[in-house]
Order: C-alpha cells, then structure tokens, then sequence
C-alpha cells in the first residue's frame, strides 16, 4: 500500500492509469499474490484506486493526491533570479518573514473599508457575482478613475480607458500588443523585477539605463536609443520601485523629447503613485497619452486580493488591447473586485486610509532608516513616499549571500542583483520598512552580518 501511494503521490501513477497486474506486483515485491490483492482492496476502499472487471485496477481518476510538504514549500536552493524572491514572498507560510516583499501587511489595509462593501457587494444586483465582466470593465470604476487621472492633469476619454485583471496583465496585455519577438525592451537599472521576468516571457531582448534620485540617466538614456533603437521603455516615473526616486521635471522633459525623436513608446506604471505626499509631474500628463502609456492598481494600497488593474492610452491601442483582454481572459475584470473597488473609492475612506498611511509610513521609514544604518546598511536615497528603501551594504558584503543565508533563517530578502539587469547591485538590497517591525528579524540580520557573509 505504502508503495502504490508513494507512485502516486510521485506522479509516477497519473489519474485513470493502470496498475501492475497482482502477479507481476507480486513478483516485483516478492510478496504473495494474496498480499497484493488485500492491499488494492484496501486502497480501493479508501478510494485511492478502482477496479474494472476482467481488466485490473486503475488509479481513481478523480484523485488529487496530496502534495509532499518538500512539493508544497518554495524551492530555496534556486537561482537567486527575477522569480526567487516572488516565490520565496507567495509560497511561503505565516511563520516567514518577508521584508523583501512587496506589499503591505494586512493589517495596514483598510479592512473595514473592504468589508463594508464586500457586505454591500453581497446585496446587489444578482448579475455582479455571476455575470462575466464586460469588456471594458466596470463603468462605475472607469469614471472614478477618470476623476483621478484629471487630477494628475491627464485629460482622458472614456474610449481611452480600460481595466484588467492586475497591473502585471496590463503590462503583458501592452507587451502583446506592440512586442515580438526579439524586440529591445528598455528598463531601469535597477527596476521592478517582475519587468525582466515578464519581459524574458515575452522574448524581448532587455536592456537597461541607470537611475539616478531624479530619474533615468538621460545622457545615457539618449545613447542608447540612439544605438539600439528600443521599441518600449517600462518605468516608475513616481517613487521608483525599488530605488523610491522620483523624475524630475526637467529629466521627464528631456525623457519625452528623446521618445519622440526615436519613437519610442513609453510604460509608465503608476503603481505607487497614491503613496506621494504631493503629485510629482507625470510623463502621460506631459505627453498627452500620445506615446505614453499610463498603467495602475489597486494591490498596494486596498487589496492584493481584489485585483484590478487599468490602462491609459491611445483610443485605438485601447480598441486592440480590449479585443487581446477578450481573447487571453473572455472579458474583463471580475465585477466582483472592481464593484469593490468602486465603493471603497466612492465612500471617501479611501483618501482617509491614505492619509493616515503616508503619516505612519513617513515615521516607519524614518525609524528603519536608523535601525538599518546602525547596522552598516545606508539608504540610498531617502525617498517622499512609500515603504521602500533601496540600501547598500557599506562594508561591500554580497546581497545574494546574504538573502540566501537569512533565508535559512525564515527571513525572506530582497538582494539588489534580482532587479538589475547588468548585475550592478551586488551589495545593494530592498527593504519593506513596513514588513521590519518584528525583533526577531533584526536578530536574524544581526546573526547574518556577524557571520561577515562575502
């Protein structure tokens, strides 16, 4: 018995498959034949196999056998690549901590908020939780979020408008469209890793620019549009991920200027935006949603659970993006997380939420700053908003070593190497500030930089 279910936990035995023949198992084991009928008539009466007169036993082929614990748990002897730290952070059980994620803590969420309009959602109109999306998305959502791009001073219309599952499909809804194979991609250096991992998906030649606190490095980024012609340029032009810059005026000029000379079109992925304690200038209000393509969720600020995402652009991109959504997803977001979203946007806590967010965030970042410089770890930069602080290790010690190391002990970290494409931050790493609040953490840091990992 221990044998067959062995086979098939291994997957070595697939559902509907057939067994050995009594005799030959019998052979095999060096068992009896009246063994092997008395275990399969044990595994059928607990539902694990099946037996068909005249032909055998057969795996059940409705079983889902369950996942040995090594199976279930992220891999942590893999490469320390784009997807290792989204791995280490999604799979990981309540006992990990995660300071190299990204995203808040639940209970930095505005619960209450999700909660009343989850009971709301729950006395609507039958049709939201049962219908498809419509293609577009939810006209409520849409003209809320046409409020809020006028508040950035982006004048958008309605067929210039559409939501998506998540910001991550908004990006590869884009890359489908203007992407093949081959094509040169321009990122930041260092930039969201998730960019190079979805870009490596899409088989786009990846290149990237230095940032700087006030943006792309715009003498080399005109270089290399002169030389290498990129077709996309993906950015946070508002609290850089991870590095927390935010571009300048005159760098987001001169960015614009160089992406009409070469036609070059740009992502611009406002994310984090809603963490600014002012509105910084932003490329899709100076370029007028002609060659810049505005992206943003909801998953950092309300909920990584009700997942929406939304794209700004030209009419006739959107056209085709809303036929690409219907093709790879038959329609778009969930009525149900993008009824939620409404709400909550609608009710007014939203703004409340994030006020009192940016406060908390300002004071955390300013504490864990200190902590981590106590240590011998300093701030690149300390940036206006967010819960990022992008750190060097001042005494040169290798990030990746010291991810693998605190990973050893349940701390999951960000080393700087997963978000830079020419391999420049060796001895830079990316801290949740708002993940670092348990003592256990430090210990484990402490421990790690005592062992003078190299």
């Amino acid at each position: 018995m221990s044998a067959i279910r062995a086979r098939v936990a291994a997957r070595a035995l697939g559902a509907g498959d057939r067994l050995p023949s009594i005799r030959r198992l019998a052979a095999a084991m060096g068992v009896s034949p009246s063994t092997v009928v008395e275990a399969y008539d044990r595994l059928a009466a607990e539902g694990l196999i099946r037996a068909r007169r005249g032909s055998g036993f057969y795996v059940s082929p409705s079983i889902m056998p369950p996942l040995a614990l090594t199976e279930a748990e992220p891999r942590r002897d893999r490469a320390v690549d784009p997807f290792w730290v989204s791995r280490q952070s999604l799979d990981a059980d309540a006992s990990v901590l995660k300071p190299g994620c990204g995203w808040l803590p639940p209970d930095w969420m505005p619960e209450d908020a999700l909660r009343r309009a989850a009971r709301a959602l729950a006395r609507t109109d039958a049709s939201v939780l049962t219908n498809y999306g419509t293609t577009s998305g939810s006209p409520a959502l849409r003209r809320l979020l046409l409020k809020r791009l006028a508040e950035d001073e982006i004048e958008a219309s309605v067929n210039q408008l559409m939501l998506t599952g998540s910001g991550t499909q908004a990006t590869d809804l884009i890359c489908r469209l203007l992407l093949r194979p081959g094509d040169t991609v321009l990122v930041d250096d260092p930039c969201y890793f998730n960019f190079r991992a979805l870009l490596r998906a899409h088989q786009a030649k990846i290149i990237s620019v230095p940032t700087t606190p006030s943006g792309a490095d715009v003498a080399r980024f005109e270089q290399i549009l002169a030389s290498e012609r990129p077709r996309l340029y993906i950015t946070n032009s508002a609290l850089h991920n991870p590095t927390g810059a935010t571009t300048s005026l005159q760098t987001a000029h001169r960015l614009l200027t160089a992406a009409a000379a070469h036609d070059l079109t740009i992502i611009e992925d406002d994310i984090f935006g809603d963490f600014e304690p002012e509105r910084s200038p932003r490329l899709a209000a100076l370029d007028g949603l002609n060659r810049v393509i505005r992206i943003g969720s909801f998953s950092k600020t309300l909920s990584a659970s009700v997942r929406c995402g939304y794209i700004a652009g030209r009419a006739d991109w959107i056209e085709q993006l809303v036929d690409l959504q219907v093709a790879t997803s038959f329609g778009g977001p969930s009525p149900v997380a993008t009824d939620i979203i409404a709400n909550v946007l609608a009710g007014g806590s939203y703004r409340k939420h994030m006020d009192e967010l940016r406060r908390k965030l300002t004071r955390t970042r300013r504490d864990i700053a200190r902590k981590l410089q106590a240590l011998g770890i300093e701030p690149w930069l300390m940036p206006r908003g967010g819960f990022f602080l992008w750190c060097r290790f001042s005494d040169g010690l290798d990030a990746t070593a010291v991810a693998r190391a605190a990973l050893e002990e349940n701390v999951v970290l960000a080393p700087g190497n997963v978000f830079s494409v020419a391999q420049t931050a060796t001895s830079f790493m990316r801290f949740n500030v708002a993940h670092m609040n348990e003592p256990r953490m430090w210990d484990v840091l402490r421990r790690v930089l005592a062992g003078r990992t190299t």
